[in-house]
């Protein structure tokens, strides 16, 4: 067998590898959000995939190590999309001028309309963390997971206050900390009232604090 159709063949098993992977990550999210982590079994996961178990451990360890790959998938497609926010808004706003609230809610507002409806995972997270807090196994993965992403958001964020001439004042973990503590509180709401307004860019509890707050926290370079 020649080199190039030995590597034609291990792409083509890693495409499927891959396929195969994306499928269970997508029926977990499903069923995840349906049931709850806790109460979703492999059974079901590979059941909506059209999957057998096999499937599922040959790629997966566990339930958790599956939960940790669509985490993956998803912080980074909200990365992707607040890259496009600095890309696309940040170049308009006028660095010589003063920043002010009106200005950082019209900004934080193109900011949310971008990241569209999240409250899905917001429900899944929210079940993962509780699992994380009842098993002590779960907890330091969950923790180090969490705070590796805010790092990495963090070190975006603070580049996008940089870009329009603002930093902040305290370290930009905390501030980041502080900003994803308001939205989730933001989405919870929408979730418990049922509200039919998917944007969170609306939302009265995101307009009415992350303005003041990043205000609050940036000042001048």
């Amino acid at each position: 067998m020649s080199l190039s159709v030995e590597q034609s063949e291990a792409q083509g098993e890693s495409t499927r590898r891959r396929k195969t992977r994306d499928r269970l990550i997508d029926a977990a999210y499903e069923v995840f959000a349906e049931t709850g982590i806790h109460a979703a079994s492999v059974e079901m996961i590979t059941e909506r995939a059209n999957f057998t178990r096999g499937a599922f451990y040959s790629n997966f360890e566990s339930k958790e190590e599956l939960f940790f790959a669509l985490a993956e998938r998803e912080n980074r497609l909200r990365f992707e999309r607040l890259q496009e926010g600095v890309d696309s808004i940040l170049p308009g706003v006028d660095v010589a001028a003063a920043v002010t609230e009106g200005t950082l809610s019209q900004i934080v507002m193109q900011f949310l309309e971008l990241q569209g409806d999240d409250r899905r995972w917001c429900l899944v997270q929210s079940e993962f963390r509780l699992l994380a807090m009842r098993d002590s196994s779960v907890a330091s993965s969950y923790l180090e997971f969490q705070r590796n992403f805010q790092s990495q958001l963090a070190a975006r964020l603070d580049d996008a206050v940089r870009s329009v001439g603002l930093e902040f004042i305290i370290d930009p973990v905390d501030v980041t900390r502080l900003i994803l503590n308001v939205y989730e509180a933001a989405m919870q709401e929408s979730i418990l009232e049922g509200s039919g307004d998917l944007n969170m860019a609306r939302s009265p509890i995101v307009l009415g604090t992350l303005p003041p707050l990043i205000q609050s926290l940036t000042r001048a370079l």
